[in-house]
């Protein structure tokens, strides 16, 4: 079990019991679970990877259990061409024949989520601060692409962002950088799901505060307690705190398993 101190809140100016996500803001099936402790404070949207649904980081959300936090699963818009099975991606990743295209664009994507975005903040009551995204792979890249974006068009930052490898697409040369912390979390010994130095750089040219995370062996998510240490410690420092009777909660988790 790991359990960690989260910092206080720094306001009670929003509701202590946001208002659902509604279909009408949010264009493609997803899954919202309020704060098991009947306070929500912070909101964290899982952006499953590649060829997934929003299903198993439904239940991911669920099992993480990080106090005073609603979650949210979001699944792909797009089915992925020439399978035989429901399999959903974020942007177009083929071309005609099937093959990897070697410059996706996830414009489309980034659409959708500032769409989200604004009808969370300007109809669920959720401050721009108080959101978190993580994402894996290809959802990894929706959450620094959007992150950056709604930074230059609507100058806020996130709560914070955690890219299970995930990279920066995009090459960003604006000033101010975007503020919102990351943590970039990846295997360079793993062709399926490494980060090059170079993607890490862009990302450090994107926001001003980046943590690398590296775990050798294995594949994809993280899934052993010293894999998922750094991100719990991350959220302990970047989640909100609403005071309740009195006293602050602490964070207490088991390993999160979404197999």
């Amino acid at each position: 079990m790991t359990t960690l101190e989260v910092k206080p809140s720094s306001s009670d100016a929003n509701p202590r019991v946001k208002p659902p996500p509604k279909p009408s803001g949010i264009p493609v099936p997803f899954s919202y679970a309020p704060s098991d402790d009947g306070t929500d404070e912070n909101l964290l949207i899982l952006l499953h990877g590649l060829g997934d649904s929003h299903t198993p980081f439904a239940k991911l959300g669920r099992q993480l259990k990080l106090p005073q936090t609603a979650t949210l699963a979001l699944r792909a818009p797009e089915l992925i061409p020439y399978l035989y099975e429901e399999a959903f991606q974020w942007y177009p990743t083929f071309d005609a024949l099937g093959e990897f295209l070697e410059r996706p664009n996830p414009s489309t994507a980034i659409e959708l989520m500032l769409k989200i975005l604004k009808h969370l903040t300007s109809q669920c009551s959720w401050p721009s601060e108080k959101i978190h995204l993580f994402g894996f792979a290809q959802g990894g890249t929706v959450c620094v692409e959007s992150g950056v974006r709604w930074w230059r068009d609507q100058n806020l930052a996130l709560g914070s962002i955690v890219t299970i490898s995930g990279p920066l697409l995009s090459y960003p040369n604006f000033s101010p950088i975007c503020p919102t912390p990351t943590l970039v979390f990846h295997r360079p010994k793993s062709e399926a799901s490494a980060l090059s130095a170079g993607d890490v750089t862009a990302l450090k040219k994107g926001y001003g505060w980046v943590n690398e995370v590296k775990f050798g062996g294995g594949d994809g998510m993280p899934r052993s307690r010293d894999e998922w240490e750094p991100i719990m410690k991350f959220w302990s420092e970047r989640l909100s705190k609403r005071q309740v009777d009195g006293l602050y909660e602490i964070m207490s988790s088991g390993i999160p398993n979404i197999n």
